[in-house]
């Protein structure tokens, strides 16, 4: 039998691993093969590779755009063998940078294509993705925030529901996250990172910078609400799943979740519990003054929905506030009931498109 890490694991991010691009069938049997916590990574390590693969072979045969998909999917399995498995830091980084490798390796077969960017800050760089619609720029732009376990990997699914209605997208690793996890830990005051994000954004020919949205999911969430609190130039927010007090849950919060928050804090102990109390979004949110998504799964096992509603009526700015009762964390379980609205409204904030080509509307 399982034991109680790889059950909780199982339980609690399941539908997010097969909403972002894990196919159900790998699902069930990565997890399947599973029995102890130590032997998570590898079994999603051997799964990735048999993608990895599969990309390696199209490229070889001319095929880019199935290597691209191939190689994305790589990336997202070996993201997710490492997005919790803080405790054996050398097996973690090996397997993260098989992602970036499989990520970057499918960058230019995308449809349609992305490349990195890298966002000066603190002394290193903070490595993004950039992906255009086809056609002429420049567009309005979409800055994508991971939360405290996911990456720039793990957003091709929310990417690909922006770049249909014309807007173009770029995820970043901030601190403690992704490529920066070991360069900087979590930073709280988030606005000081999302500055550089934008300046690096504004600087990119696809980008215009007068049509700028942050999202960010779970912990991302509270880091859009930062950025946009604090900086004029953007136009909208979306907070997925995010906390308006991240301290207040700390203790309550899943034990593989508080461990890769010490980790990715850098602090541990009563440390790290200090650090959670500093993400709060008292005093700041009353600050919020472009249109605001909230958006919040009623059975969220995370954070209690009572943070949403109060991140909602503290926003001095218009809210759309969606509560989807049967939704859990990041409502990664029903994904067709917010991801194509947020994408419309964000679309409408930014002056996006909300029908296709062919479309007789068009």
């Amino acid at each position: 039998m399982a034991d109680d890490l790889v059950r909780i694991a199982v339980a609690t991010w399941g539908p997010r691993c097969t909403a972002n691009g894990v196919d159900p069938n790998d699902f069930a049997r990565i997890t399947s093969r599973v029995e102890r916590w130590d032997d998570w990574l590898d079994a999603w390590c051997e799964e990735a590779a048999v993608h990895e693969a599969l990309g390696r072979a199209a490229l070889a045969e001319g095929c880019g755009l199935s290597a691209g998909a191939h190689l994305a999917r790589a990336a997202v399995y070996y993201h997710f063998g490492k997005f919790l498995f803080v405790h054996d830091r050398e097996r973690m980084v090996a397997a993260h940078r098989k992602a970036v490798a499989c990520l970057d390796a499918a960058l230019p077969h995308l449809e349609p294509p992305g490349r990195r960017i890298a966002v000066p800050y603190a002394g290193v760089e903070l490595a993004g993705v950039l992906r255009a619609p086809r056609g002429e720029g420049p567009f309005p732009t979409v800055l994508l925030l991971p939360g405290l376990d996911s990456t720039k990997e793990e957003l091709r699914a929310t990417e690909a529901l922006f770049l249909e209605r014309g807007l173009a997208t770029v995820a970043v690793d901030g601190p403690g996250q992704g490529e920066a996890e070991l360069l900087l830990p979590i930073e709280p005051a988030f606005e000081r990172p999302g500055a550089a994000m934008l300046d690096a954004l504004a600087a990119q020919p696809e980008v215009d910078g007068d049509r700028l949205a942050v999202w960010g999911v779970s912990l991302g969430g509270y880091y859009a609400c930062r950025v946009a609190a604090v900086d004029p130039r953007v136009r909208a927010c979306v907070t997925l799943g995010g906390p308006y007090d991240f301290g207040a849950v700390f203790d309550q919060l899943p034990p593989l979740t508080r461990l890769a928050f010490t980790v990715r804090a850098g602090c541990a102990g009563e440390a790290a519990a200090r650090r959670a109390r500093e993400l709060t979004l008292e005093g700041v949110a009353a600050r919020i003054r472009c249109p605001l998504q909230v958006v919040f799964g009623g059975r969220d096992r995370l954070f209690p929905v009572a943070q949403a509603e109060r991140l909602a009526a503290e926003a001095a700015g218009p809210v759309d506030l969606r509560v989807l009762e049967d939704g859990n964390h990041g409502c990664a379980n029903l994904p067709a009931h917010h991801r194509y609205a947020t994408a419309d409204w964000v679309a409408r904030q930014l002056g996006g498109r909300l029908v296709g080509p062919g479309d007789p509307a068009a």
